[in-house]
């Protein structure tokens, strides 16, 4: 998928209204951040914000906001070989509002492509491509887990349990134990384990094992800290567990890894 422009939380006065009765001429994807009203296919909608559309090219379309204003993240791209077929395979709808409940991640993702698309920086086309995949499997997940809970307080709980999952894997020596987790999602500890394991497809701890390993491997490469204090930061209380689950993960200990670097 080929960016040809694109746009990053755009917004409209009240008397704003995009109308293409012949389709765009290209590809659009929309974050449409306001309530507002869209024709498709000459069919009139209302759309709750936090929605996304994805145009192809020569659909007839017209919208407007709902409001005073109309704001929105927008991206104007062509599809290439395979393109379609791919997105199909993410589940990703064309010409049909798909509301998202929420998209924050995803609009901080379109302002890192908008900054990367019209950066003259080495390598920018390369950044760009893979920037582009994360935005399609960030918004497909969504898509999938948007599918599977209607209810406000599954959806609530969704995002709150993606930001730990974030935390989990970028600050592991901040991770105390399950039970610390449970209680500040206000959750029992066996409904925590089963509904972080439903969402993610894999246990808490299991996560937390991976992520606290993947961080114990950059440390040993990228620092001289001795292996207690990598335990320490990784969040073990114990050097012993460290070095024990550490060589249970890689077949080698702390010392032997950072040896065969």
């Amino acid at each position: 998928m080929k960016i040809g422009t694109i746009g990053y939380n755009y917004s409209h006065k009240s008397d704003f209204v995009m109308d293409r009765p012949h389709g765009n001429g290209a590809c659009l994807l929309l974050l449409i951040k306001e309530p507002a009203v869209f024709e498709i296919g000459g069919v009139s909608r209302k759309v709750k914000k936090n929605s996304f559309v994805f145009f192809t090219p020569e659909t007839p379309c017209k919208y407007h906001g709902d409001g005073d204003t109309y704001t929105d993240d927008w991206m104007y791209c062509s599809l290439e070989d395979g393109d379609t077929q791919r997105l199909q395979g993410l589940g990703i709808p064309f010409n049909e509002v798909v509301h998202l409940g929420r998209m924050d991640e995803l609009s901080r993702l379109i302002h890192i492509l908008a900054y990367e698309h019209y950066s003259a920086e080495p390598n920018q086309a390369e950044i760009e491509r893979h920037y582009v995949e994360i935005f399609l499997l960030k918004l497909s997940s969504l898509i999938q887990l948007n599918a599977r809970h209607h209810d406000p307080d599954l959806a609530e709980k969704n995002h709150r349990f993606t930001r730990l999952r974030n935390e989990i894997y970028t600050i592991p020596e901040m991770i105390t134990n399950v039970d610390c987790m449970a209680e500040a999602m206000h959750m029992s500890r066996s409904g925590f384990q089963h509904l972080y394991k439903k969402i993610f497809g894999v246990s808490v701890m299991q996560d937390i094992m991976n992520s606290r390993v993947s961080y114990a491997k950059q440390l040993l490469s990228e620092s001289g800290l001795s292996i207690r204090r990598i335990a320490e930061k990784c969040g073990y209380t114990s050097e012993y567990s460290f070095m024990r689950q550490f060589k249970k993960q890689t077949g080698k200990t702390p010392s032997e890894y950072r040896a065969s670097i």
